[in-house]
């Protein structure tokens, strides 16, 4: 059976997010700094548990909580801990509630943070610094019984096997908060399933199979291997993304996301596993609705 996942924000549901730039935020003194933020962070944890409660009501078993529900929370200048709040306490009951909700109610929550979380770098300062977003990602996901923190090979760097040798030895010393929900995705661009399933495989971690890059980026392997492959790293139920192309498969770029599913792109070999799907479309929450209704008719025989 198929867990349908909807992706961070929010098409028509007066349900959302706030965030903080850094310019706005570097104006103000560090009290001021702090109170901001700490109102923010309560509307999030409160945008979170009323976004885990439209799932449920709604048979959307997955929701991805986007990275930025702490805003600046690792700035180098502007970040802070949940501590530093001054409703620190509470911030973090919320959070929890949040947490025990999803697990009472079988909404599975993760994390995706943003390309400049990179394990393949060739420059220490930015691997450090990556390391440091997953550990607050590893913080929240504990607080919010996240199970996947979910990231992409990176880039190359004019050495794809030296990338890669860094990318498994950088996963091989994380701490094990991190590397307990860690996942790999391939991506459009660079890294293909055929190019991380040995990584997630000599390491452990599992490996997100994302369908529409790779048609972007083929690697001369089918679409059902390919799943079978992904499903065995898997020690949970496996997490799969889906897509469609904004103008088509034969136009200029492909890899643009379309505001719904189309049908067809969804992989027959998908439909009778149990995985969780999320929906990578624009249209979000409507698009996971549309989606549904398809495989949830009543099949006349």
């Amino acid at each position: 059976m198929i867990r349908w996942g909807l992706c961070c924000i929010f098409k028509e549901q007066p349900i959302t997010f706030r965030r903080a730039t850094a310019a706005f935020l570097s104006k103000k003194n560090r009290s001021e700094q702090l109170r901001y933020l700490n109102g923010l962070v309560l509307h999030n944890a409160e945008a979170l548990y009323a976004a885990l409660c439209f799932c449920k009501d709604n048979g959307i078993g997955d929701f991805r909580i986007n990275s930025q529900i702490l805003p600046l929370k690792t700035h180098p200048e502007l970040g802070y801990a949940i501590g530093d709040l001054p409703d620190g306490q509470l911030v973090e009951e919320k959070f929890r509630m949040c947490g025990t909700y999803s697990r009472d109610h079988d909404v599975r929550t993760g994390f995706h943070p943003d390309q400049f979380t990179l394990l393949s770098s060739p420059r220490a300062d930015v691997t450090a610094k990556s390391i440091d977003e997953l550990a607050y990602q590893a913080e929240l996901a504990d607080l919010v019984n996240a199970d996947v923190i979910n990231i992409h090979g990176g880039g190359a760097y004019g050495d794809k096997a030296s990338a890669l040798e860094r990318l498994l030895r950088n996963i091989e010393n994380l701490p094990d908060a991190i590397r307990s929900r860690l996942t790999l995705e391939n991506d459009d661009r660079v890294y293909s399933p055929g190019d991380l399933l040995p990584v997630c495989l000599e390491t452990g971690i599992p490996f997100v199979y994302d369908v529409h890059h790779h048609r972007c980026l083929p690697d001369g392997v089918g679409i059902e291997e390919t799943t079978e492959l992904a499903m065995k790293t898997w020690n949970r139920e496996p997490l799969f993304h889906v897509s469609s192309p904004l103008a088509s498969w034969h136009g200029k770029n492909p890899r643009n996301h379309a505001d719904y599913i189309d049908l067809p792109d969804f992989p027959e070999c998908w439909i009778h596993l149990t995985i969780t799907v999320e929906v990578e479309a624009k249209a979000k929450e409507l698009a996971v609705k549309d989606v549904m209704s398809h495989f949830l008719k009543p099949r006349i025989i």
